[in-house]
């Protein structure tokens, strides 16, 4: 097993399925043409967290099915709207999975980036996996001026836990929209309900 400590990757907007891949090309091309830039290619974070007992995947993703536990989800939320977060395929959630693996890990670029070799630390980020904020995705319920989505969580947790992430930055030519909602979040000092 790898050292203790926390490890940040990059994956692709999309990898691995052309819905959302085809979804964030449109975003991107409205979003360069409005703010008058050039395009970027979007990515979307998620973090390992290793512990001398066990690794730690955790990510955002739709709901699969209502096998949860399984999962190791720890929290979760409505998608793009809050009236439409009872229908499943308009929720999220984020999972904590013991042990567990991101599925397009291989498509990471320019990862994984190591964050920390702390394990207090990493525990610490652990920990706070269940007080995590809620808010409905690809939305600005916070009033951060961000939306709301995989970027703000990973954001969130490594802010909250005390690291630095001013010089985290995506890969070179990237973006990661919801990263700026996450950190804003987290230094108000805001935490969503204990889910566990």
């Amino acid at each position: 097993m790898k050292r203790p400590g926390i490890d940040l990757y990059w994956l692709p907007l999309g990898a691995g399925g052309w819905f959302v891949r085809l979804n964030g090309k449109a975003y991107e091309a409205l979003a360069a043409a409005r703010e008058r830039r050039r395009r970027a290619d979007l990515y979307h974070s998620a973090l390992i967290v290793t512990m001398p007992e066990a690794r730690f995947a955790i990510e955002s993703a739709p709901i699969p099915d209502g096998d949860s536990a399984a999962r190791g989800v720890v929290a979760g939320g409505a998608v793009g709207h809050r009236a439409l977060g009872r229908f499943r395929v308009f929720r999220y959630e984020v999972r904590c999975e013991r042990d567990g693996v991101i599925p397009d890990l291989g498509e990471a670029v320019d990862s994984p980036r190591r964050l920390t070799d702390e394990p207090a630390i990493a525990r610490r980020l652990l920990e706070l996996t269940p007080r995590l904020p809620s808010p409905v995705w690809g939305r600005d319920e916070l009033g951060t001026g961000d939306m709301w989505n995989s970027n703000s969580v990973v954001s969130w947790l490594v802010t909250a836990s005390g690291l630095d992430v001013e010089p985290i930055r995506p890969p070179a030519g990237g973006r990661a929209p919801g990263w700026a909602a996450g950190v804003i979040v987290a230094r108000r000092g805001a935490v969503g309900p204990l889910t566990r």
